[in-house]
């Protein structure tokens, strides 16, 4: 039977269909996510279950929500959504959610995100290891999963998650502003028409160019992963061909979202968690903002400038979520473009981000280029990835190789090496690979550090 401990992660069920995720493995998945959520005292009368473009995703749907009602839960099911949009739902319904996609993943995979009610998040610590056993056990044990009476509800709530973005940010008064976006053949193609667009509410001073719209699981034109800059290309060359104001990005289940200036160049995930920090604080003064370890310096430096509580966090969702409910933050940012809000439940949304740039572009008269400028301070190498057999063994390596540096092991290896250099080097939770992020004050700084760096991981 199906080994869950490769398909069930740190902070989502991933894995390729049908070898690793397929219907029966999505039946007991269902029923565990119910029974973990009745031992943890959560209400799970009700769950809402929403699903990418992925063509195995009706599919795998159907067989967790078999697998849920045979539990004794009812199912909402809102179909076609954006993660987003499941989390919306899964706030203004108060119910628990499962998400059935795999991201920016390549076609043969598929997953699911996992929320409590209010979106609240599931991960390895807060529930997604009790649901692993629990599924194993009853894949062992197929006989023990009984058939259940079906109990199914179908919701459209693509006019509520559209209207409650347009009401968190007020888009009507901007600038005209010409936009390119591109969707990657995924969610953003569903989801941008609706909050963007004309399509349920009144058209917005923005002229949406398309690109890559059509809705298609097998991703014929790029990878749904903006991360890689190879995925920007088009995007940027759309951009200067049309002459737009910007570029948006997101990646397949539009949960994330990457912004290019008016000359095609990329903005850092890091200037525009400053600048939409630098919004949020003006509306809520002296509030906390989080961000993760490997977003740039100016990111802290920026949210204290303007009265705000920096809080440094870990890299991933569940990390940011829990502090972001700790703190009771108003705003979070991470690196990959993740950007989580506190008049979201916490949730992260690839869509209001860009309606904050959108909102803070529109509302001055410079090009992007130059009004981004004030967040960008200094030089960063991006995320490198290296293969390497013993992570541990490198990591005390290069600890080693800068006695006199100032470090912390909040998450992987973060040193600090004189003169505003420093980088951070962690392991991945699911490969063989160490991942390397590296800044300083000046381009060829950060250049010597990243290669001085880089190596001792590959020699």
């Amino acid at each position: 039977m199906s080994d869950l401990s490769q398909l069930v992660k740190a902070y989502d069920v991933r894995g390729i269909v049908p070898d690793q995720f397929n219907e029966t493995v999505a039946r007991a998945l269902g029923t565990a996510f119910v029974e973990m959520l009745r031992e943890s005292g959560d209400d799970a009368d009700r769950i809402v279950i929403a699903h990418d473009m992925r063509d195995s995703g009706p599919a795998l749907v159907e067989a967790f929500t078999a697998g849920a009602n045979s539990a004794g839960a009812a199912v909402v099911q809102i179909g076609l959504g954006s993660t987003d949009e499941l989390y919306y739902a899964s706030g203004s319904l108060n119910l628990p959610g499962a998400m059935f996609t795999a991201s920016h993943n390549p076609a043969k995979y598929n997953g699911i995100k996992l929320c409590r009610s209010g979106a609240r998040p599931v991960g390895q610590d807060s529930g997604l290891a009790i649901v692993r056993q629990r599924a194993q056990e009853l894949l062992d044990d197929l006989d023990s999963v009984g058939a259940g009476e079906p109990q199914i509800e179908h919701l459209d709530l693509l006019g509520g998650y559209a209207e409650h973005l347009r009401k968190l940010v007020d888009l009507a008064g901007i600038r005209p502003l010409k936009v390119v976006v591109d969707a990657g053949n995924g969610m953003g193609g569903f989801t941008v028409p609706a909050v963007l667009g004309d399509q349920l509410l009144p058209a917005l001073p923005l002229e949406i160019v398309p690109l890559y719209f059509e809705l298609d699981g097998t991703f014929p034109n790029h990878e749904a992963n903006p991360l890689d800059p190879k995925n920007l290309v088009d995007l940027q060359a759309a951009v200067r061909e049309h002459n737009a104001d910007l570029g948006l990005a997101f990646d397949g289940d539009a949960d994330r979202c990457f912004v290019i200036d008016e000359n095609g160049e990329p903005v850092s995930p890091s200037a525009i968690t400053a600048l939409v920090a630098v919004r949020e604080l003006i509306r809520f003064p002296g509030s906390t903002v989080i961000y993760n370890l490997i977003t740039s310096a100016a990111v802290p430096e920026i949210i204290a400038e303007h009265g705000g509580k920096p809080v440094r966090s870990r890299v991933g969702h569940s990390f940011i979520k829990a502090e972001m409910a700790r703190t009771n933050a108003v705003f979070g940012g991470e690196h990959s473009a993740h950007y989580y809000f506190r008049d979201f439940w916490f949730a992260d949304t690839g869509m209001l981000a860009a309606m904050h740039v959108l909102a803070a572009l529109g509302g001055q008269p410079e090009p992007l280029s130059k009004f981004a400028a004030e967040y960008e301070r200094y030089a960063a190498s991006g995320e490198i990835n290296s293969t390497v057999a013993d992570a541990a063994a490198k990591v005390a390596e290069v600890k080693a190789y800068f006695p006199a540096a100032s470090f912390d092991e909040l998450d992987g290896l973060t040193m600090h090496v004189g003169e505003g250099a420093w980088f951070n080097l962690r392991a991945s939770n699911t490969e063989p690979l160490l991942r390397l992020n590296v800044e300083a004050p000046r381009p060829d700084r950060m250049a010597a550090l990243r290669d001085e760096v880089l190596a001792i991981v590959r020699g």
